[in-house]
């Protein structure tokens, strides 16, 4: 694998810039998104009965964007618009509350879950304890939190390092991420810069600084939206297990390509691909 430039990236608090104000402001997100976390007003909502409060809101998105500069900064307009259409995409995906509902129905998809369905009475806790720097708190679980659902204790350890200088705060407390909107997307934003051997980045693979190995290529493995899929669910998504539900984040892809008004790029699908490292 060759990545032309680090994406191993710390967030910069003192940055006071992004480009995501170029391409969305409030009153499209708020279009894009009218059924986020705890703002439905579907009449079999799962947060029916609770107090409204905004949470994933434009603004937050904004804040987050500016702790990582290279976020939707690389590649020039036409990379840009691509990365921030293939990041919405997957983020709706991620956080859609129901199948049925993918584009074209506006109901459910698209931040409506704040964490993954069925927690926390779930016994799945997402706890990995081979990778001994990172290693999970007894009674806590690292389940999908986040508009891109950030899952295992390896990836809240290395996230809260990055964010907080400290392993141990989102180890220890997992559930900050459904407290601090900030924080909740910024740890989707970490999660999209930051490459993981021996997957890349999907911000390297979508602005086009990825180089596949001849690994890679074997695998099938080409820049383009399908690798980044590779990366978020490759296992469970992509090559052999390619179902409906990959076809979605498709869907997807499209529908903010379109609404972004640039062209999807290559190699959009991983249909024909094996998981990173195979």
């Amino acid at each position: 694998m060759k990545i032309k430039n680090s994406d191993t990236i710390l967030p910069n608090k003192s940055n006071k810039e992004t480009n995501l104000t170029k391409y969305l402001d409030a009153k499209n997100w708020n279009r894009l998104f009218p059924n986020r976390f705890h703002l439905s007003k579907l009449s079999d909502s799962s947060f029916k009965g609770l107090p409204k409060r905004e949470f994933y809101s434009f603004d937050a998105f904004v804040e987050a964007a500016k702790l990582f500069p290279v976020f939707l900064s690389e590649g020039g307009d036409t990379l840009q618009r691509r990365e921030l259409a293939a990041f919405l995409a997957n983020m709706s995906h991620e956080t859609n509350g129901g199948w049925d509902d993918a584009p074209g129905g506006m109901e459910k998809w698209g931040l409506y879950f704040v964490q993954e369905k069925g927690f926390p009475n779930s016994q799945f806790n997402y706890a990995d304890t081979i990778r001994k720097k990172w290693l999970p708190v007894e009674g806590k679980s690292y389940h999908g939190r986040g508009p891109l659902q950030l899952s295992w204790n390896y990836n809240y350890g290395q996230f809260s390092e990055a964010y907080f200088g400290n392993k141990q705060i989102l180890l220890d407390n997992p559930d900050l991420l459904l407290q601090d909107s900030v924080l909740c997307f910024a740890s989707a934003i970490w999660f999209w810069v930051h490459d993981q051997y021996p997957k890349p980045s999907c911000h390297a693979i979508i602005t086009s600084q990825w180089e596949p190995s001849p690994k890679d290529l074997a695998g099938g493995r080409l820049p383009g939206f399908g690798s980044v899929v590779n990366v978020i669910n490759g296992g469970l998504e992509c090559g052999e297990n390619h179902s409906d539900r990959t076809k979605y984040r498709y869907t997807f892809y499209q529908y903010f390509c379109n609404y972004l008004h640039v062209g999807e790029g290559p190699n959009a699908e991983c249909s024909n691909q094996k998981q990173f490292g195979k």
